[in-house]
C-alpha cells in the first residue's frame, strides 16, 4: 500500500497530563500522566521524521539538539531539528526559543550551572495557531499547559542543559558544545502555492504544509515519505481513512482527500514533493 495508518505509543511524563486532546484516550486518573503520544513506522519503512503529540502541565527542561555533523560524531544517525503547531494554550503558557542576548561556552555553562539561564532565555507567549520551526543548536524550552504536534529528525538525542532542580542527568559538556546560544531568528517562508495549501515552513531538513479541504494526488522519490497529521476533521489517503489524533504516511503515489472539515499536516524531507496535482 501507498499508504498506512501508524501506531501509536503513547509516553508517560511527569510533566504530562491526564486531560490529553480529543482524539486520545484519557489515562485513568491513578495512572501515570501522558506527557507524549508517537507515530510509529514499520520496520523498513522510510524513518527519517518523527510525529508527536505533547501534552504538558510543567515547564520542560532547558535543551538543545545537536546537527547531523555533531549527532554521527557521537554515533547517531542524525542531529535533530523540530518544529511545532500549537494546538491549545493557556493564557499564560511560553515557549522559549534562543537567548535574548548572544552567550558565549562560559556564559552558557555558568547561566546553566547557577540556574540563571531559564531567565536568560527569550520566552515567547504562545496562542493555538502558532507555529515554530527550530534548527539544531537552538537553546530551547517548551513551557507548562500546551498541547502542540511536534514534527522533528527522527532521533532520540537531546542534550539538558537545567532542569529546575529535578533529579535528572543534565549533559552541560555535550550541550554547550552544540548550542548556538543566540537570539532566535524565524526561517523565511516562502509564498504558499496555492490558497487551501499553506507551507508553514521550508526548513533545512524538512518542509511541513498545511491543507485544508482539497483533493490532491501526491508522488514521492524512491525511498522517500510523507507523513500526513490531520489536525481536525478527516480525510482518505488511497483506502486509508483518517481523523484527527491519527497520523498517515505516506509513500510511492496516493490520492489524498481532505474533507470540509479537514486541516491537515503534511511533512517531507526535501525541497518539494516530486509531484503534487
Amino acid at each position: 500500500m501507498a499508504a498506512i495508518l501508524l501506531e501509536t505509543h503513547r509516553v508517560a511524563k511527569p510533566w504530562g497530563r491526564h486531560a490529553l486532546w480529543p482524539g486520545f484516550e484519557n489515562p485513568d486518573p491513578q495512572d501515570d500522566p501522558i506527557g507524549e503520544v508517537w507515530f510509529q513506522t514499520p520496520k523498513g519503512f522510510p524513518d527519517e521524521l518523527l510525529v508527536k503529540y505533547l501534552f504538558t502541565s510543567e515547564k520542560l527542561s532547558v535543551q538543545v539538539h545537536p546537527d547531523d555533523s555533531d549527532a554521527r560524531r557521537a554515533g547517531y544517525p542524525r542531529g535533530k531539528d523540530e518544529a511545532w503547531l500549537v494546538l491549545a494554550a493557556e493564557p499564560d503558557s511560553t515557549i522559549a526559543l534562543g537567548t535574548n542576548e548572544p552567550l558565549d561556552a562560559e556564559q552558557l555553562r555558568t547561566a546553566a550551572l547557577d540556574g540563571s539561564i531559564e531567565h536568560l532565555l527569550d520566552w515567547k507567549p504562545v496562542k493555538p495557531g502558532d507555529y515554530f520551526y527550530s534548527q539544531a543548536g537552538t537553546v530551547h524550552a517548551i513551557g507548562a499547559g500546551i498541547t502542540l504536534i511536534e514534527v522533528q529528525q527522527n532521533v532520540d538525542l537531546t542534550y539538558r542543559l537545567y532542569d529546575y532542580g529535578r533529579p535528572r542527568e543534565l549533559h552541560l559538556e555535550e550541550g554547550v558544545a552544540v548550542s548556538r546560544a543566540q537570539p532566535f531568528v524565524p526561517l523565511a517562508v516562502p509564498p504558499s502555492p496555492a490558497p487551501d495549501r499553506t507551507l508553514l515552513a521550508k526548513g533545512p531538513k524538512f518542509v511541513l504544509e498545511r491543507w485544508r479541504q482539497c483533493e490532491r494526488t501526491i508522488t514521492l522519490p524512491d525511498g522517500e515519505a510523507a507523513w500526513l497529521v490531520p489536525v481536525s476533521g478527516s480525510g482518505t489517503a488511497d483506502s486509508v481513512e483518517w481523523t484527527a489524533g491519527q497520523c498517515v504516511a505516506v509513500t510511492g503515489s496516493a490520492a489524498v482527500n481532505v474533507g470540509s472539515d479537514g486541516d491537515l499536516l503534511v511533512a517531507y524531507c526535501g525541497e518539494t514533493l516530486a509531484d503534487i496535482s
